[in-house]
This record gives structure tokens, C-alpha cells and sequence, in this order.
């Protein structure tokens, strides 16, 4: 089990990656099988559903980060308990095709194996994403 700073760090560094736009370095934040899974109805949106493994995880990244900017990350609260870890924050999302921004909310639910991301589950506002890519 890592401990609680360095899970902390790396979950705060793959943020920083995300929001930069740099996938290689967040791709490197997550386990060689790590999965990254969105919640949300397939149907309803397509990005949803999951991802496994770092080649999937550094093309699925790269889509996202290519159509979707996060800009000014404001964490509200992180929760550790042993492996696992929740992180609750606010963030601008940007959809870069039209420019369009909104304010939202999103749940990470982090599982670390070997110090590394093993699993992240997400729960964004998929109503209001696929408002915005309409």
C-alpha cells in the first residue's frame, strides 16, 4: 500500500497533466494495466465506458484532451482510505471545437497498486458534456 502523501502527489500531478494537456504524463501516472473508466449511459454518450492498459489509455486520453480543455482545478476534498482514494473538485471544462465552457463538478475514485494508478472511475455531469458537444 503507498502512503497517503505520495498518492495524494501523484493523483495531483496527473491533474496537472490532464489540465496541461500533456497525456504522456499522466498515461506514466497510471499502473501498465490501469483502467480509466467514465461513468455514464454508452448510449447516451459515447466517450463514456471503460479504458484499459497504456497504449488504449494514452489514445483515449489524447482524444479527450484534443476536445475537452480543464482549466482553474479547485479540489473541494480527498478522501484516503488504504489503497483507495476520492478526490472531489470543481473545474471549467472547455469544449475546444466551439469554445463553449461551463463550471461543473466531478468524483474521481482512485485504486493504487504498486504506487501507481490501478483503476480511476469518474463521475462527470454526462448530460451536460453531451449538451456541449451537440
Amino acid at each position: 500500500m503507498a502512503n497517503r502523501e505520495d498518492m495524494i502527489a501523484l493523483i495531483r500531478a496527473g491533474y496537472a497533466a490532464r489540465d496541461g494537456g500533456d497525456t504522456d504524463s499522466l498515461v506514466t501516472a497510471f499502473h501498465p494495466e490501469g483502467a480509466f473508466t467514465l461513468m455514464g449511459d454508452k448510449s447516451a454518450l459515447e466517450l463514456t465506458g471503460r479504458m484499459q492498459g497504456h497504449p488504449i489509455l494514452r489514445e483515449a486520453f489524447r482524444q479527450f484532451t484534443e476536445g475537452f480543455g480543464f482549466e482553474g482545478r479547485e479540489i473541494l476534498a480527498e478522501l484516503v482510505d488504504g489503497d483507495r482514494v476520492a478526490v472531489h473538485s470543481r473545474v471549467t471544462v472547455r469544449y475546444h471545437p466551439t469554445g463553449k465552457a461551463v463550471s461543473t463538478e466531478i468524483v474521481d475514485l482512485f485504486t493504487f497498486q504498486d504506487g501507481k494508478i490501478a483503476e480511476l472511475i469518474e463521475f462527470a455531469d454526462t448530460a451536460q458534456i453531451k449538451a456541449m458537444i451537440s
